[in-house]
């Protein structure tokens, strides 16, 4: 539960004139900023942070009740009626994203302690949040985001800048200047954060593995935290890339991720009162029941995205049209024979290529969908890759596997060994989900 003093009364909100696409791009990309910066806000333990998260929901409550007032007045006749439908749904996943956000930032505010381990284990999730500051020397000090390219060439954003003590620059822009001194907060793959973070910062990144909590309890616990982190946002990704592709395949396994989410969020829930009966202080656990209370309304989130895919109801195109227009983008390729890709491994979630792509899920005919291939997957002729990544790296990806078309949506985060590392220490088998 937040503060009193966190909490205000709703904005007034009126009507105007908007565009539904402009307003459901800009929830999406909210929502993807706010996943990211609540789980900064917790990794750092920036309470300035947290109180961005929480001023960035208020904002999104203000926006969901612009969008169904859009849509409302959208609907002219029964078809209309129908494909605007599932878009209620879109945006009622998206404040739900929003909301679990919030929570997760305000155990920052609250100050309800985490244990140490979790802050480090959240370096080692699906796509490493990293906090570094530019170096004199750095390469890219005094050059815009956009001359450096980062996103294109490692795969990793830049989601906020702190500069002169409190001063934060949240999802800057392509003309935003890194100046020496500024603190950032980096996401993406370790592969990239391994040749980003030394180029800014002027030292080596720390791939040590997170310390081992005390309890064994606490570490099953926690490692069952990160894979909740890690399945939702996968959710919310093929939530996202069912509606735009129409396909109820992908959101069948949005729905399979959900109930995992919902079984892991049970043990977690069991181990750590396990782990409170021999913590020295139970009190500094509060923290992660709220976590994973948060973590698992993003996975319901999803499964509501998804609910006209479901019911069979085709989806209004101005959906297409919104989360075509996303800074990230997911792609749906298919392997041609004798293309680059035929072949190539894959290799902590990220293919063998100099391209930033990074594999979410596999169609393999005969095997199904494989979620998060393993290190030693092979991309064979006739998979069906959806993969994540910047415009560019989407169209060299297409063009490696000489796919005759790439379809694109917003996209948020891959699976890497590090789901496979946590599936091993919960639930001692195997991670790979073929259905």
């Amino acid at each position: 539960m937040r503060r009193f003093e966190d909490r205000q009364p709703p904005e007034p909100v009126e009507y105007e004139p908007a565009s539904v696409k402009d307003l459901l791009v800009e929830m999406k990309d909210t929502a993807e900023l706010l996943i990211d910066l609540s789980y900064s806000a917790v990794l750092d333990g920036n309470p300035t942070i947290a109180r961005e998260v929480l001023a960035l929901e208020r904002q999104m409550d203000k926006l969901q009740v612009q969008a169904r007032m859009s849509l409302m007045l959208a609907a002219r006749n029964p078809t209309e009626t129908e494909q605007l439908a599932p878009v209620l749904g879109i945006v009622g996943g998206a404040d739900k994203i929003s909301d679990a956000a919030g929570d997760i930032a305000a155990t920052v505010l609250d100050e309800v302690g985490l244990p140490d381990a979790m802050r480090e284990a959240l370096s080692d999730a699906v796509e490493v949040l990293v906090r570094g500051a530019v170096a004199d020397e750095s390469p890219y000090a005094g050059r815009t985001l956009q001359d450096i390219d980062l996103e294109s060439e490692t795969g990793v954003r830049v989601i906020a800048i702190r500069r002169d003590e409190d001063d934060w620059i949240l999802n800057p822009g392509p003309q935003t200047r890194l100046e020496p001194s500024d603190v950032l907060i980096l996401r993406g793959p370790e592969l990239g954060i391994d040749k980003a973070y030394p180029a800014l910062t002027g030292s080596e990144y720390d791939t040590s593995d997170p310390s081992e909590p005390e309890l064994e309890d606490l570490e099953r616990a926690v490692d069952s935290i990160v894979l909740m982190k890690n399945l939702s946002e996968l959710a919310v990704d093929l939530a996202y890339g069912s509606v735009l592709f129409g396909n109820e395949e992908l959101a069948e396994e949005v729905s399979k991720v959900e109930v995992e989410v919902d079984s892991l969020q049970s043990r977690f829930e069991a181990w750590t009162l396990r782990a409170a009966a021999d913590a020295a202080d139970p009190i500094q656990l509060r923290g992660l029941i709220r976590l994973g209370s948060a973590t698992e309304v993003i996975s319901d989130a999803a499964v509501e995205i998804t609910e006209g895919v479901l019911r069979e109801l085709d989806v209004h195109p101005v959906v297409e049209l919104a989360v075509q227009e996303s800074d990230e983008i997911i792609t749906r390729t298919q392997i041609s024979p004798g293309s680059t890709l035929d072949g190539a491994a894959v290799i902590e979630g990220v293919p063998e290529t100099e391209v930033s792509m990074s594999l979410l899920a596999v169609r393999r005919p005969g095997d199904g969908w494989i979620l998060g291939p393993d290190v030693d997957e092979t991309l064979t002729a006739g998979d069906v890759v959806i993969g994540k990544g910047t415009r560019t790296s989407a169209a060299e990806f297409g063009e490696l596997s000489q796919v005759w078309a790439v379809s694109i949506i917003a996209g948020r985060n891959h699976i890497t060994s590090s789901v496979r590392r946590a599936f091993a220490n919960v639930r001692q088998k195997e991670p790979r989900m073929r259905h």
